[in-house]
């Protein structure tokens, strides 16, 4: 058999495990995430003079230290906020029986009265048995005891996977090059730094990038006794991974919620100029400086990606999908840079080239 077929065997047989092991593979996935993340943290520490053990236990303080100091202050912060944004609903809805729906009508001629009490009715209705529905829920857990004990257990090894890998990610990485085919060397080095600088820029500058935005965002909210900024600047500096989507959705709500809560059109104006300025610096500072342009995924692909890897693999295949996405997008690159090489893509050219010197 020749070797070609060997190859596409073993690939179809690794796509069938990663379906049969789709559910155990999480802990896998997101640990080498993080470690790859990690990697040129625990790097400059060990150029500083510290071990590789101490650089892998250094970066876990720090890790640990911020996202508990993060847990500690937004997660009551979120808690109340979305208090708030509940004891809201009613004045929004009887705004809407009373100012909208008269005014839609005389538009349009269409009654939306009956339809908005039908909605409000409904989600108080929903709102009622929300603790019958915790109930249920935790019944169900109760009932389902191994399956959540399974995944308490795959969280809780998603650290203990990113230490053991982050501590032994160099000796991989050099064994994984020693493993390589010498005639293939070249080209695998050379793709695999392209991939590395294009997931390095995506994976680690994406994300702050949505940090950022996302607390330019909530802060700027803050600033003008906006309710739920924080809640607002959180969910658009995390829809944020796709361009323009964090800035259209908080925008829109950030404005629907200032409409409401402020008289006259100056606070509206000032959402306006938050976002504006959050797309501003985004363009002129923060996509620059940690991004650059060595990405080149469109936002499409990157729905696409997401919503792809998630039908396929779940959880464990939304992870997945953009780092994927990006090392599919270099070798895209690859290929069409050896297409336009190639005889194929010149073809009539060389003809004309060859008519002329006959």
């Amino acid at each position: 058999m020749r070797r070609e077929w060997w190859v596409l065997i073993g690939a179809v047989a690794v796509v069938w495990l990663l379906f049969q092991l789709e559910a155990m593979l999480m802990p896998f996935i997101a640990g080498t995430i993080l470690a790859y993340l990690c990697d040129p943290l625990a790097d400059r520490l060990e150029r500083l003079g510290l071990s590789r053990m101490l650089a892998v236990c250094a970066v876990f303080l720090v890790m640990s230290i911020v996202l508990a100091i993060a847990l500690l202050i937004l997660i009551p912060l979120l808690m109340q906020q979305i208090r708030q944004f509940n004891q809201m609903i009613p004045g929004m809805f009887t705004w809407g029986q009373t100012v909208l729906a008269p005014q839609l009508q005389s538009w349009t001629g269409l009654d939306l009265t009956a339809d908005l009490d039908a909605i409000q009715q409904t989600l108080a209705q929903n709102w009622q048995n929300a603790g019958e529905y915790a109930a249920q829920f935790l019944g169900q857990v109760g009932r389902s005891s191994m399956a959540f004990i399974t995944w308490i257990t795959y969280v809780a090894l998603i650290p203990v996977v990113t230490f053991y890998l982050l501590l032994d990610w160099d000796r991989m990485m050099a064994n994984l090059h020693d493993m390589l085919p010498r005639r293939w060397e070249p080209d695998a080095v050379r793709l695999s730094q392209r991939c590395d600088e294009v997931l390095a820029a995506f994976l680690r500058g994406q994300l702050l990038v949505m940090l950022s935005l996302g607390a330019i965002y909530a802060i700027g909210l803050t600033l003008l006794d906006v309710r739920f900024g924080l809640l607002i600047g959180i969910a658009a500096g995390l829809a944020s991974i796709v361009p323009f989507l964090g800035f259209i959705v908080g925008l829109s709500v950030a404005l629907i919620v200032a409409f409401f809560q402020f008289d006259g059109w100056l606070a509206l104006i000032g959402v306006v100029a938050v976002f504006a300025t959050g797309q501003v610096l985004e363009s002129i500072l923060l996509q620059p400086k940690l991004l650059g342009d060595r990405i080149g995924l469109h936002p499409v692909a990157v729905i696409f990606a997401v919503l792809a890897g998630g039908k396929l693999f779940g959880f464990t295949g939304v992870l997945l999908a953009l780092p994927a996405a990006a090392v599919i997008m270099v070798l895209l690159r690859e290929l069409n840079d050896r297409y336009r090489r190639s005889t194929l893509y010149d073809l009539d050219r060389r003809e004309h080239r060859n008519e002329d010197s006959s």
